[in-house]
C-alpha cells in the first residue's frame, strides 16, 4: 500500500501509521498489531514507545495536528495565492490527517482520557492563527477571531470530507482571506475579551 500521509523513521513512523490506520478504519480499527504490520515493524517496538494505546493515540494527535499546520500554512498568512492554495491543496491530498482528528474530537465525548488532548489541540490551532493574524496586520485582542477563523476552516474541512467539491471548498476559503483582508484594511475593532466590548 502506498503512503499517504508524509514520515519520517521511528517514532513518527508509528504516529504516521496510527493516523492512517484510523482514519481508513476508525478507532475501533487500532491496534498495536495493525500499526506493526502497517510500519513493517514489531509489536514489541510499538509498545516500547508508546505502553498503551491512549498515549499512541495521544502522541498520533499532537503529530497530526503539527503536521496539519505545518502543510496549511497557518503559520504565515503571507498572500492570497499562498493562503488559500496552501489550506485547499493540504486538505485535498493529506484528508487523513483530518478524518483522524475528527476521530479524535468524537472520541473525547465518549472518553474522558482524550479530552485534555483534544482541548490542547483547538488551543494550538487558536494560538497559531492568532500570531498569523497579528503578523497579517489585524490589530487589538485577536482571541475571537482566530477562534471565528479556525471554526470556520474547521466546518469547510468536514463538509470537505463529507462530499464537497473542492471547487467549492476553494470559493470558501478564497472568501474568508477577502474578509480577513477587509477588516484589516478598514480596521474593524476586534472583541475583547475582558471587557466583552470592542477594542
Amino acid at each position: 500500500m502506498s503512503r499517504k500521509v508524509p514520515y519520517g523513521g521511528g517514532r513518527d513512523l508509528l504516529v504516521a501509521s496510527t493516523v492512517e490506520i484510523v482514519a481508513e478504519r476508525g478507532l475501533r480499527g487500532l491496534t498495536f498489531r495493525a500499526v506493526a504490520e502497517r510500519a513493517g515493524v514489531n509489536n514489541s517496538l510499538v509498545a516500547h514507545h508508546f505502553g498503551t494505546r491512549e498515549a499512541l493515540l495521544a502522541a498520533a494527535l499532537e503529530w497530526a495536528v503539527e503536521r496539519s499546520i505545518e502543510s496549511t500554512g497557518l503559520l504565515s498568512m503571507s498572500s492570497e495565492e499562498k493562503f488559500v492554495d496552501n489550506l485547499v491543496d493540504s486538505i485535498t491530498t493529506q484528508p487523513e490527517l483530518q478524518t483522524f482528528q475528527y476521530e479524535m474530537i468524537l472520541e473525547a465525548r465518549r472518553n474522558e482520557l482524550f479530552r485534555e488532548p483534544v482541548t490542547l489541540l483547538y488551543d494550538r490551532y487558536q494560538a497559531v492563527l492568532a500570531d498569523s493574524l497579528k503578523r497579517f496586520g489585524i490589530e487589538g485582542d485577536v482571541s475571537a477571531l482566530s477562534r471565528q477563523v479556525f471554526a470556520a476552516l474547521d466546518g469547510l474541512v468536514l463538509q470537505y470530507i463529507a462530499g464537497v467539491h473542492p471547487a467549492e471548498l476553494r470559493d470558501a476559503v478564497h472568501d474568508i482571506w477577502l474578509m480577513l483582508q477587509l477588516r484589516r484594511d478598514v480596521g474593524i475593532p476586534t472583541t475583547s475579551r475582558a471587557s466583552g466590548g470592542v477594542e
